[in-house]
């Protein structure tokens, strides 16, 4: 029914327009919290998603102490805190930085970094983006200019497999031949350089990005004017090749689609096991947090899942059985997969229905596409690519077939709970 009628560009392009460009960047972090219906909020950077056992640990202390005793994963592989006290934020930052959280109070709201997650496990991708994670974290803390970009930019490191290339970042650098391609936001050609120079190039990109936005007041690179974007690829090869980073173009599309982590084990071999975890609705309560960081390290997915590595494969078919019973998703046939919402209401003044309970009460056999449920038209934290967009409108739930900038459609539903959930069933099980 959805895919008979005519696309149009969806709108708005992006839930950046959260961030009010007119009262200056106010995008949350650690040390700014956000005022919300339920509380204050805290969002909290963590590059390429990667958590210790104990830094995650302190992240629960921290959602038991200050918050709602939730920790809420967003679509860059972060976390947030929610029902805060809004005096708690010294104490918050504390912690913090005893974690090892928070490596520079100047930089916490930049170190936007999203990562494949599944680099080194799989045996899937070109190169294992660790090394690169860790090197752009340490520049990006060590540069004075990069506190100017705003807390939206985003940095992705994609190991070949085309996963977080898909999701539409400000800079992307990409295991590709036997080196790296830099993208420039959506730009193809990309451009080969050496390997270990990515996370260099990448700094050079951003700066040429601040010089090349001035007082437009743009704060991604698709905000820039007209074909602004292109000559931005052009000024950061013209700048790595005087700086002496030899380049080259390649043709590489960015995906459309991710290949996004499966539940359940992460096929590789060696001693250790890894697995991937679905998390509904990227809700997690203590129990939960405290059971996947009590096994082994944390990568936080864009997709708002969890891969847990280092578990020893004498407890890995345990810990399966364990997280399933605490409710998450560690198998492709859950009904959850691909389920998805912002926080409604509640916690979201903007929004007009409490779409989590709505998408929980829709949840019926798993289908062929995504599905984001939205209590308002910012639409905050989607999905990129092919999906089923459901936002809440005065008029009812409006549903529409996304394909990468245009929707399909729509079709408004009423209030009606039943109706809702087969016209949502059948967008995603037709993808029509």
């Amino acid at each position: 029914m959805l895919a008979a009628m005519s696309a149009s560009p969806l709108t708005p392009r992006s839930p950046g327009d959260a961030c009010a460009r007119s009262s200056g960047d106010a995008c949350p972090g650690a040390l700014r919290l956000h005022r919300a219906d339920d509380g204050a909020l805290a969002r909290i950077r963590i590059p390429g998603g990667v958590l210790t056992p104990r830094q995650a640990r302190e992240l629960g202390n921290a959602a038991e102490r200050f918050g709602d005793g939730e920790l809420h994963l967003t679509s860059r592989g972060n976390v947030q805190l929610r029902g805060l006290a809004p005096d708690c934020g010294a104490d918050l930052a504390g912690l913090l930085e005893g974690a090892g959280l928070l490596p520079s109070q100047r930089h916490e709201r930049v170190r936007n970094v999203v990562a494949s997650p599944l680099s080194g496990l799989d045996g899937a991708g070109i190169t294992d983006v660790g090394p690169w994670l860790a090197e752009l974290d340490r520049l990006l803390c060590a540069s004075d200019r990069a506190t100017e970009l705003s807390g939206r930019f985003l940095f992705a490191l994609d190991d070949g497999r085309g996963d977080v290339d898909a999701l539409g970042a400000d800079l992307t650098l990409i295991g590709h031949d036997a080196g790296a391609a830099l993208r420039v936001g959506s730009t193809d050609p990309v451009f080969r350089l050496p390997c270990a120079e990515g996370p260099r190039a990448l700094l050079v990109a951003a700066g040429s990005f601040l010089d090349a936005a001035g007082e437009t007041g743009a704060w991604r690179v698709e905000d820039l004017p007209g074909d602004a974007g292109t000559a931005l690829a052009d000024e950061v090869v013209r700048r790595l090749r005087q700086a002496g980073v030899t380049t080259s173009p390649a043709h590489r599309p960015r995906p459309l689609e991710a290949r996004t982590p499966v539940p359940g084990p992460v096929r590789g071999g060696g001693r250790e096991a890894a697995l991937s975890v679905g998390v509904p609705l990227g809700r997690l309560d203590l129990a939960q947090w405290q059971l996947l960081s009590s096994a082994g390290e944390m990568r936080l997915t864009p997709w708002r899942g969890v891969v847990v590595t280092g578990v020893a494969l004498h407890a890995a078919e345990a810990l399966t059985s364990a997280l399933a019973e605490a409710g998450l998703i560690t198998g492709s046939g859950s009904a959850w997969a691909g389920v998805g919402a912002c926080v409604g209401r509640p916690g979201c003044a903007k929004s007009l229905a409490d779409v989590r309970a709505q998408a929980g009460a829709a949840v019926g056999p798993r289908g062929r596409l995504p599905v984001y449920w939205s209590g308002c038209e910012r639409r905050c934290g989607h999905p990129h690519g092919e999906w089923i967009d459901v936002v809440a409108t005065p008029d009812g739930h409006r549903i529409s077939h996304v394909r990468g900038d245009r929707a399909g459609g729509p079709v408004t539903v009423r209030d009606d709970p039943a109706a809702l959930a087969a016209a949502v069933a059948a967008a995603r099980g037709t993808g029509s």
